[in-house]
């Protein structure tokens, strides 16, 4: 078998795992291992087709992560209200418990349970409404309203 089939059925190999997965980084490595096979097929020796694809595979992932398609575009789901309805209600706070070097911190009702609650930086902490800005686990992160 020569080397040119060898590097299509690898870019091949790698073209059905992208199905699978979903992603364009394989792909790009899939275009890369064909540059090894088109330099295969020139006649070129085994050393110059390895640092062929693995110049062009480089070179098309470097493209695609900077490009948008290479960047998630979902927000965050702890501060997203689309994801999480809490964010963006209000809740009162009757005090708040205040240690040197760490945020505020309340324990409330909302929503039937009782959870812990964090202040964001820079108030000063004062009983009264909140809105929800964040959900950390089991702590609610809030800002005066």
């Amino acid at each position: 078998m020569s080397d040119a089939t060898m590097w299509f059925i690898f870019a091949g190999v790698l073209l059905i795992f992208e199905i699978f997965t979903g992603t364009f980084y394989l792909l790009m490595i899939a275009i890369g291992l064909t540059a090894g096979s088109l330099a295969a097929l020139a006649g070129l020796p085994m050393t110059t087709q390895l640092i062929c694809a693995a110049a062009v595979g480089l070179l098309a992932t470097f493209v695609l992560h900077r490009s948008k398609l290479g960047k998630s575009s979902s927000p965050d789901s702890r501060s997203d209200p689309n994801v999480n309805l809490d964010i963006g209600q209000t809740l009162t706070v009757k005090h708040w418990l205040i240690v040197s070097g760490a945020p505020a911190t309340a324990r409330v009702m909302h929503r039937g349970a009782p959870w812990d609650v964090e202040l964001i930086p820079g108030p000063t902490p004062q009983p009264g409404r909140f809105v929800i800005r964040e959900i950390r686990g089991s702590h609610l992160i809030v800002s005066q309203s």
